[in-house]
């Protein structure tokens, strides 16, 4: 196949030709192995172009989706991904193969306790089948990130006019969280099953669910993402960097921050439907109130300036509050007796000298009553203010012994 080493055209009209041959059912091992030797000449790109095309010429999607697997089980390895950019770390791409290195971890460990379950005693297969149904509830974390490329990445890949792909891994997804159900399902009832029963549930319902994880790890790492890397701008994937977090990560906990040097956006603050992002999660400004509202503390925030700019308005606060003293210098909102240690206090935080504070009062209108003031700082460790947290601990002080069953408390 050396002639079609640098022509493009002819490599993608035999690739077009040769998968139709394979859905025809055209001398299968033949066609496969005219496939693996064009395969590991032809750049990704043009993988996804000849789908594309088959889409678009009006090949079912249901018919790509059908004879994906084969699909997947002649490119794995074979495709030329040398041309594929690299990221840093923390990109939006780089999560994802960190994910995909966590669902393969997982993977490796269910399959070490396939081997063990054939000779393992009746005890022990009952503890492997525990690990199988942790392990499993682990990988449906998968969810995550097909959510991610779903509402996330494909959308910005069907702008730049790259559909067929998209809707494929569509479908990938959804028959996944189908097998990954049938799977949880299965071994919820397959305590006291004997070893060919096992057997029989691991080769027909737990395997062909790993089988289809890998497979969509194979065809990112191979396909989209390179794809999508030469297909979107950084702005791009900034966008899809800061709303990351509303759909949560599979199995990891980045910590790399990652922020485009060529990019003039800013991070958004505010999300649709007058949501409010965080580092680690995003609220509805419903939600967001609610939530001061109903915790079990007292909350006042004192800014970088001194000023009083927020405090929880629940309607069991230990010391009473009200909008007045917002804006307020928060040297004048104590009595002059204490002014100087509120005083002591800032100058401590803001020096860096100290960056926590506390006090009780043992009886306060028959309370016992625990105050903490923190000094509040960014990633840079620079002062923000101060977070003032004062809690009712009266009935903690009583508790003795252990509460480990449901017992809900009466009062309201």
């Amino acid at each position: 196949m050396s002639e079609l080493i640098n022509n493009s055209e002819k490599r993608k009209n035999l690739l077009k030709h040769l998968i139709l041959q394979l859905h025809s059912g055209e001398a299968p091992e033949q066609v496969k192995e005219r496939l693996i030797q064009l395969l590991n000449s032809i750049p990704y790109n043009e993988v996804v172009e000849v789908e594309q095309q088959l889409i678009a010429e009006g090949l079912p999607e249901e018919e790509v989706l059908r004879f994906c697997d084969i699909h997947t089980a002649v490119l794995d390895g074979s495709i030329d991904t040398s041309t594929a950019k690299s990221v840093p770390n923390g990109h939006p791409v780089d999560t994802f193969k960190q994910e995909n290195r966590a669902l393969e971890e997982r993977i490796k460990r269910i399959e070490l306790i396939f081997q063990k379950l054939g000779i393992a005693t009746e005890e022990k297969t009952n503890n492997y089948l525990l690990q199988l149904q942790y392990l499993f509830n682990e990988l449906s974390d998968v969810d995550k990130h097909y959510l991610r490329k779903e509402y996330l990445l494909f959308p910005f890949l069907e702008k730049a006019g790259i559909t067929g792909p998209p809707k494929v891994m569509w479908g990938k997804h959804d028959e996944t969280r189908e097998l990954l159900k049938a799977a949880r399902e299965a071994l919820s009832h397959a305590k006291g099953a004997t070893k060919e029963e096992l057997a029989t549930v691991i080769s027909l319902v737990l395997q062909p669910a790993l089988e289809a994880i890998e497979g969509m790890v194979m065809k990112e790492e191979e396909i989209l993402l390179p794809m999508a890397l030469d297909t979107l701008t950084e702005e791009d994937w900034y966008q899809i960097y800061v709303e990351t977090s509303v759909y949560g990560f599979c199995l990891i906990d980045p910590q790399e921050e990652w922020k485009p040097e060529s990019t003039a956006s800013k991070e958004p603050v505010f999300l649709p439907g007058n949501a409010i992002r965080l580092s680690s999660g995003s609220f509805d400004m419903n939600e967001l109130e609610a939530l001061f509202v109903t915790l079990p503390i007292d909350i006042t925030f004192v800014d970088g300036n001194d000023k009083v700019k927020f405090f929880s308005h629940s309607p069991k606060r230990v010391f009473e509050r009200n909008r007045s003293i917002l804006g307020r210098d928060v040297r004048l909102c104590h009595p002059p007796q204490s002014v100087h240690i509120v005083e002591q206090i800032i100058n401590d935080f803001k020096s860096g000298k100290e960056s926590k504070a506390a006090f009780w009062i043992s009886n306060f209108k028959g309370r016992f009553v625990y105050i903490e003031y923190t000094a509040l700082r960014g990633k840079d460790d620079e002062y923000l203010g101060i977070i003032e947290v004062t809690q009712d601990i009266t009935d903690f002080r009583k508790l003795e012994g252990d509460q480990r069953l449901l017992s809900y408390s009466s009062k309201s």
